[in-house]
């Protein structure tokens, strides 16, 4: 990290304290509202095999890695560049969550050595130079037929730019268009990516369901009448899920 970056490393260092990232509580305290969305990514784009290798890139306090454990995988870990993100994890029982940067850590890793690399809110964080260092290396340590499961900003989204800015550190936000140009050129073949539209899971999720497939539908037609094409990802962030050639 140059001179010129250390308030990055000042900001992630008190990533925690500083309110960016909640603060430690019981597992399933601090993992609770997340539970349905984490699990639904679970259920519906993780393979059956619990004996996957999967690694969390950026895995903060180990929501994913909870969840994951929750739901029989047990050959999973993460890193994460945050100390105290890093030691609030190990506090909740993940012992399987390192510190260390993100590069020098996949460029460490072996050829297709992973099945699935989760990179959850943290290819926003990466300049372009880097983002493509960073990919490049993810498809090399991949598994033939592997998996890259990402959650971005979304550049298009009605209040997309609330997370956009929403972290002083975010670089980037991302369209699906420009997700499956950037996956793509690094040599993964099959790209699907994904509105976020509200889970129905309980009375209160369904109201925010049918809420928002009616408020979206001016949006839908003006993109319509711009584009020629109702389908628009409207959401403030976008799922993606690419597959290794």
């Amino acid at each position: 990290m140059t001179q010129n970056e250390d308030w990055r490393q000042q900001v992630y260092d008190r990533y925690v304290s500083s309110g960016q990232a909640p603060a430690a509580q019981t597992g399933e305290q601090l993992f609770k509202s997340r539970a349905p969305y984490i699990n639904w990514i679970i259920e519906n784009h993780l393979p059956s095999d619990k004996s996957v290798r999967i690694v969390d890139l950026g895995c903060g306090h180990g929501t994913y890695l909870y969840f994951l454990g929750k739901h029989g995988y047990a050959n999973v870990s993460g890193m994460d560049v945050s100390r105290e993100q890093v030691e609030q994890a190990h506090q909740l029982g993940l012992t399987n969550v390192e510190q260390a940067d993100l590069l020098p850590y996949l460029e460490q890793s072996p050829d297709a050595s992973i099945d699935i690399f989760l990179m959850i809110d943290i290819l926003e964080h990466l300049d372009r130079p880097t983002l493509f260092r960073v990919l490049n290396e993810v498809y090399r340590v991949l598994r033939p037929e592997g998996r890259l499961i990402g959650h971005v900003p979304n550049a298009a989204g009605i209040f997309g730019a609330r997370v956009r800015y929403s972290d002083i550190t975010h670089e980037l936000a991302f369209t699906d268009r420009s997700i499956q140009q950037i996956t793509r050129t690094v040599g993964f073949a099959n790209v699907d990516v994904y509105e976020e539209a509200p889970l129905r899971y309980s009375a209160k999720s369904t109201i925010r369901r049918l809420l928002w497939d009616i408020g979206t539908v001016p949006f839908r037609l003006l993109n319509l009448a711009e584009m020629g094409s109702y389908h628009a990802i409207l959401s403030s962030n976008l799922l993606f899920n690419a597959q290794k050639a």
